[in-house]
């Protein structure tokens, strides 16, 4: 677990707002609403935020025009947040910056190696009950 904090640490000074085009916690939040919309709860949950955090995370986010947040139409109370096509294309323009900080901090290993750390990564995540995606 040490290996996987300092992993993280180094992969989080490398990218940079400068070099991302957005601060990590907005990547990661467009990484996860990527594949569909989510309930805002949801969202907090999977990423292991605070609710009050990732509300304030996401007003800025949806001031940078990235998401949007919409009353979900089966309970008022609830609010759905999804990529905006502005956000779309800024975590197109991020993935491409986090590939070149990927193959640096992972330039030791062979793709292959890479491959085996993804899958064994996302076995190790598959676990966590916040990584299960709830339906819209």
């Amino acid at each position: 677990m040490v290996l996987l904090t300092r992993l993280s640490r180094l992969v989080y000074r490398s990218a940079t707002e400068d070099i991302l085009g957005m601060k990590m916690k907005a990547y990661a939040t467009l990484s996860t609403l990527r594949n569909g919309p989510l309930p805002q709860q949801q969202l907090c949950i999977s990423m292991h935020l605070d609710p009050n955090n990732c509300v304030l995370l996401l007003n800025e986010m949806e001031a940078a025009g990235h998401v949007r947040r919409t009353r979900d139409p089966a309970d008022r109370r609830r609010h759905i947040v999804e990529v905006t096509e502005e956000g779309r294309k800024a975590l197109a323009r991020s993935d491409t910056a986090l590939n070149t900080v990927e193959d640096q901090v992972l330039g030791p290993l062979s793709p292959e190696e890479r491959e085996t750390l993804r899958q064994l990564l996302d076995r190790a995540l598959a676990g966590d009950p916040a990584e299960q995606s709830v339906p819209v």
